[in-house]
């Protein structure tokens, strides 16, 4: 079962014919080692052929769309999550956070096949949050593995990034969904991520499922989460979310 959400007009039309019908972007949001799902929905989208015009998205969002938009199979997506170790991320260092975040750009940097944004085969943005300048931004150039890194660097566990001069941590700080760099009206096919942070006040708008014209949002209950020393849980949750889009497929899209 998964939630899913549209607009009352499309009621008579299913996901699937919707995504065919015109091209749209596929957004992710954001979701404390949530990559395993979002991996799940990219391995339907490609074995349907459903390929998306654009890619955005925020923290783990980000790093799947990243792989997915420069060119890595879903295949090899899938097969690099779950072989993660935790040691193949955990590099603690002094600073602000707890890991430094070398090994994870080394891994971004080995997995994809270009270096730049602006090189992805699939044109892709994400968002990251400029710490001095307190707001989100969106990046659809510059350095791959740099601004997936920035996009993904939570508080207190990824210590903060320098590019240009400018210093970048999380994009899921203001934009858990990643929707920052999307042109109001464009059609967009969201995978949704709820929050389980306890750093988050209880009415957060954060803790929403956006809502705008011309999007439909897939969204997993209860998805089971993974953790640094519990990443096996990520296979669970990359099945579900992977049972949840093929069926959702074939559904009618209905409102809230």
């Amino acid at each position: 079962m998964c939630y899913f959400w549209g607009m009352k007009s499309m009621n008579s039309i299913t996901l699937r014919e919707w995504l065919q019908q015109r091209p749209f972007t596929l957004t992710m949001s954001s979701g404390f080692f949530s990559f395993f799902a979002h991996c799940g929905v990219v391995s339907v989208l490609e074995e349907e052929g459903l390929f998306p015009a654009r890619i955005t998205g925020s923290s783990s969002g980000a790093m799947i769309g990243a792989g997915w938009a420069a060119g890595c199979s879903a295949q090899l997506l899938r097969d690099f999550a779950f072989s993660l170790q935790k040691e193949d991320f955990w590099d603690p260092g002094l600073g602000l956070g707890l890991l430094r975040g070398r090994l994870f750009r080394r891994l971004i940097n080995q997995i994809a096949p270009v270096q730049r944004i602006e090189k992805c085969p699939i044109p892709l943005t994400v968002s990251v949050y400029d710490i001095l300048a307190r707001q989100t931004v969106a990046v659809n150039e510059g350095p791959l593995a740099e601004m997936v890194y920035a996009s993904c660097a939570m508080p207190g566990f990824f210590q903060p990034v320098r590019i240009n001069g400018r210093f970048y941590a999380d994009g899921g700080i203001k934009d858990r969904p990643g929707l920052v760099g999307v042109p109001d009206g464009e059609r967009v096919f969201y995978h949704h991520i709820a929050s389980r942070s306890p750093w988050r006040r209880k009415n957060s708008p954060s803790l929403r499922v956006p809502q705008r014209p011309n999007m439909v949002t897939l969204a997993v209950p209860n998805l089971t989460r993974a953790n640094p020393n519990a990443l096996e849980n990520g296979r669970l949750a990359f099945a579900q979310a992977r049972a949840a889009l093929q069926s959702a497929l074939d559904q009618p899209i209905s409102a809230p």
